[in-house]
């Protein structure tokens, strides 16, 4: 919806991420464009705001949202946000253990369902509980650099320039943080799901 809401002062998605580095005194992060959609992103490892060609080039209200918030995370970095850190650095455990979960679990299952070792199945649980803090993690994460942006924009009223475009992009956030909210419970879920499995079957 805020995708189709043009900004008043025109501004598109990459000219506002670079005010807002700029106004932050970063000038080492460059802002670029990334196919496909719903990819954007920071990259903290190479110092880059990854933006959707569709929030690159728009000058919607979303865009700019968008904009600003993974720039949010670049200023993170830059005021060594200790979230920020401790997410980063579980990155590498997370990715291996998301990659190799699913088989995991199930050769877990297997093995507990006809050998009645749970051994498998509790490194899978181990894994899970490493996503489910990660996810966990996410969180703050994503709603500071929301509150950055949305703080950033409200005092530039050269990029937003009525309330309306402001509560329109805390809006836009504020739903956007959701989808971390339902992952994190998800990933919770999951865990809880399968810990009651092997710590039912472990008591038989």
């Amino acid at each position: 919806m805020y995708a189709e809401m043009q900004l008043s002062s025109g501004l598109s998605g990459k000219e506002v991420a670079e005010r807002m580095l700029h106004d932050n005194g970063i000038y080492d992060v460059r802002v670029m464009s990334t196919e496909g959609q719903l990819t954007d992103h920071y990259n903290p490892s190479d110092k880059t705001v990854n933006l959707s060609t569709d929030v690159y080039y728009s000058r919607s209200v979303a865009a700019a949202a968008v904009a600003a918030h993974e720039c949010g995370h670049a200023v993170q970095q830059a005021k060594s946000y200790n979230w920020l850190q401790l997410r980063s650095s579980m990155v590498p455990v997370v990715s291996i253990s998301s990659n190799l979960l699913q088989w995991v679990l199930l050769i877990g299952i297997l093995l507990i369902g006809f050998t009645g070792n749970p051994i498998v199945l509790a490194i899978g649980v181990v894994g899970l509980a490493l996503v489910t803090v990660f996810s966990i993690i996410t969180l703050p994460v994503e709603f500071d650099a929301s509150n950055r942006a949305l703080a950033w924009l409200k005092n530039n009223s050269g990029v937003m320039q009525t309330q309306e475009e402001n509560a329109q992009a805390k809006d836009a956030l504020w739903w956007a943080a959701m989808t971390y909210v339902v992952a994190a419970v998800g990933a919770l879920a999951n865990l809880l799901y399968y810990a009651s499995m092997l710590f039912g079957r472990s008591r038989d």
